[in-house]
């Protein structure tokens, strides 16, 4: 995928009738179908039976066996509940009859209320300062790692540019924090609000786990440890538009027992906090 328009065609599935829906998969450079794709694809779908005047306010989500990227994925949304100011879906998400994830979403008609939210920092490096994935690629593709630089060179939708790069040549154990800024590619059009934030739960997944790694950096990484996402919750609070950079911060507060646990706010570029997110992820040291 290069841009925007290639994104949303991907996220929006086939109606196959009796709450069935059915997507494909592209790859982001792992043998799997990616985490952020499943969901997202998953709030598509539950979406297509909600009324118009409710949003998404909440997903909880487990990932329960990797997908094949050569098949598509059957989605299967059940109408738990539907209320007065809320409706509940359940999501199903299959391949060869066997379920590779299960998604729990709920719904909200649109309500004034007080409000208030975490600090934004003010003074953190801005993206016009930093390099992207592409920029390192460019500028370091003979020096990194062949994984890394495999990763790197797939092409996205999506430009992100890490606030910190670590030295993948001399690994050493860092905060457990991470900050990324991204933006989409290509045109962004007059996307409605559904439709954003199918794409912020797709971008959700992309670098979430990069802080569960970090105390220990020096000596692991995503090429000697074994990690999946195990599962994803996420929480949507205001409007906001893909017209300039966005922030993602992370922090892990824990790593333990072969899982590592972190948490993450997403700003717009003036500081509105637009959503928060939380995984669990598989972090296995691989036998020698």
């Amino acid at each position: 995928m290069k841009n925007t328009k290639e994104l949303i065609t991907l996220l929006d599935l086939k109606d196959s009738g009796n709450h069935n829906f059915s997507g494909n998969s592209v790859t982001i450079g792992s043998p799997h179908v990616f985490g952020g794709q499943v969901l997202a694809q998953a709030v598509n779908a539950a979406y297509k039976t909600i009324p118009q005047d409710r949003i998404l306010h909440s997903l909880h989500a487990y990932f329960l066996e990797a997908g094949d990227l050569t098949i598509p994925i059957n989605y299967l949304v059940k109408e738990v509940r539907n209320g007065g100011s809320f409706s509940t879906r359940r999501v199903t998400a299959s391949q060869n009859d066997k379920t590779i994830f299960i998604l729990a979403a709920s719904f909200h008609k649109k309500e004034e209320g007080f409000e208030h939210q975490v600090a934004f920092d003010s003074n953190i490096k801005q993206p016009e300062k930093l390099l992207s994935w592409d920029d390192i690629l460019e500028k370091f593709g003979d020096f990194l790692p062949k994984s890394m630089k495999y990763f790197l060179s797939i092409e996205r939708p999506i430009e992100f540019k890490p606030v910190r790069i670590p030295n993948p040549l001399q690994p050493e154990d860092l905060p457990p924090t991470e900050q990324v800024w991204f933006r989409l590619k290509g045109e962004k059009q007059d996307l409605d609000f559904r439709t954003k934030q199918e794409i912020l739960t797709y971008i959700s997944d992309y670098n979430i786990l990069n802080p569960a790694f970090n105390p220990n950096a020096s000596n692991h990484n995503f090429g000697n440890t074994q990690t999946a996402s195990l599962d994803h919750s996420m929480w949507f609070f205001r409007d906001f538009d893909f017209d300039d950079w966005m922030l993602y911060t992370v922090e892990s507060p824990n790593a333990f027992g072969a899982r590592g646990l972190s948490k993450g706010n997403i700003f717009t570029r003036d500081g509105k906090l637009i959503a928060s997110v939380t995984q669990e992820g598989l972090l296995r040291p691989m036998k020698k």
